[in-house]
């Protein structure tokens, strides 16, 4: 608790620059939004351009840049958790368990690939095995639980989230168009999403920009890949070290598995039992006698949302663009060779499975 009061009192200037700009945002969507235009602008794409604008003009100070990654870590975790309660478990089981097998093989094609690419167009093996593992898994979580076990330095680990936040952020902006384009149902645009896009912001990001029953599917097949992180992550680390004549074999335990996929489970177990035991309605659209539990649920619903909002502004503040020009051509290419085959794997293997539908 103390950490978390040194943390505000450090941030809380970024903190209401995302709060002012996460309204901005909203403001502006409802100002522009028209019929031809609400499916392709929404909120949260508006909310990212503007972060990703206003942090590359504007020389931001410290406290500015805490407040914009405490909104990125600690509100997007607790709108995803808050998220969990619009869900049922028999809801998160039945789309996590359908989609096991796309996310096992999606994982299983990125990181072949990453190795493939690395050796193609020579970039180090632990550069190569990072991108490969944030892309595959779960973005920069992935990548932070997986430099200590490859021994890699902090110039690789950061080459690696920038290159992932890039692939990251250019999904955000085409996704949704190639799935309208393309006339993905919103299922199955959850599943894309949930299955292609690395880092769990970015995921929520293109996912709400789709449509709210995207952005549920999204969320569980999403955390599906998460708790898949520590044995693929740990499994990676002893082939890949290996591979490397390399004799590191410390793990992040604590990172392996974070807090907020089980925070969302419990949400979700709460919504099943206060369903089953006549405390929650199935549905708020058509709540009956519980319209107070109804009218509950639907403030946690938007308070989620926002807090999404506002971890997304964040994304956009916090990604500094000028550093893409240190990146160099040869670990884009590898990313892009990972996130290519990933999106267009994934969408093949959805359109032509019962799982789109």
């Amino acid at each position: 608790m103390l950490s978390l009061k040194k943390e505000l009192l450090a941030s809380w200037p970024g903190l209401l620059l995302v709060l002012a700009l996460a309204l901005f945002s909203r403001f502006l969507h409802g100002f522009i939004s028209q019929p031809v235009l609400s499916k392709s602008i929404s909120e949260i794409l508006i909310a990212v351009l503007l972060g990703l604008l206003v942090g590359n003009l504007f020389r931001l100070n410290a406290s500015f840049r805490a407040g914009a990654k405490f909104a990125l870590n600690r509100l997007l975790r607790l709108g995803i958790i808050l998220l969990g309660l619009r869900l049922s478990l028999q809801d998160v089981a039945a789309t996590g368990l359908r989609a096991l097998a796309l996310v096992v093989i999606c994982i299983s094609a990125a990181l072949g690939m990453a190795w493939l690419a690395g050796r193609l167009f020579r970039v180090p093996p632990k550069l190569a095995a990072l991108i490969g593992v944030g892309t595959a898994i779960c973005g920069n979580t992935a990548i932070v639980a997986t430099a200590p076990v490859l021994e890699a330095d902090e110039e690789e680990m950061g080459f690696a989230v920038v290159t992932i936040t890039l692939f990251g952020l250019l999904a955000v902006l085409l996704y949704p168009l190639i799935g309208h384009a393309l006339g993905l149902s919103e299922r199955a645009f959850g599943l894309w999403a949930g299955t292609a896009v690395n880092d769990t912001s970015q995921v929520v990001a293109v996912s709400a920009i789709y449509s709210p029953l995207s952005l549920d599917v999204a969320t569980v097949v999403k955390l599906t890949r998460n708790t898949l992180m520590a044995p693929l992550i740990i499994l990676f680390g002893l082939v890949t070290t290996r591979a490397l004549n390399s004799s590191a074999t410390h793990f992040t335990w604590g990172k392996l598995i974070p807090g907020f996929v089980l925070g969302f489970l419990a949400m979700a177990l709460l919504r099943t039992l206060g369903v089953a035991a006549g405390l929650l309605p199935q549905s708020v659209s058509q709540p009956g006698e519980l319209q107070t539990a109804a009218t509950f649920l639907k403030t946690v619903d938007e308070l989620s949302k926002f807090l999404i909002l506002m971890a997304l502004t964040g994304v956009g503040l916090n990604t500094n663009l000028s550093s893409l020009r240190r990146l160099g051509l040869k670990p884009l290419l590898v990313g892009t060779s990972v996130a290519v085959l990933l999106a267009a794997l994934s969408l093949a293997l959805i359109l032509h499975s019962p799982l789109g539908r």
